[in-house]
């Protein structure tokens, strides 16, 4: 790889999975004031709602993952509305 072509805060990062508590390692240049201890060493911690582990497309499995209350939400809103011809 060539030197000098990444930004100057292009580091290893821990992304977490919150739907299932998933989490692998990679190279980002994400913001975050989280950190975390993974494989014994600490990391910055970037949090996500779904990734590939969780996402129905990856997984076979259709699941729902309302975290933030979506569904909840959408449902009071539009549950109860009724087609009129």
């Amino acid at each position: 790889m060539k030197k000098g072509i990444h930004p100057k805060d292009y580091r290893p990062v821990v992304f977490k999975d919150m739907s299932n508590g998933d989490m692998f390692l990679s190279r980002s240049t994400c913001k975050t004031n989280d950190t975390i201890e993974f494989e014994g060493e600490t990391y910055p911690l970037v949090k996500l709602e779904i990734s590939s582990s969780s996402h129905p497309f990856y997984t076979g499995k259709s699941k729902l993952v309302d975290t933030a209350g979506r569904v909840d939400k959408f449902m009071s809103r539009y549950g109860k509305v009724s087609k009129s011809k």
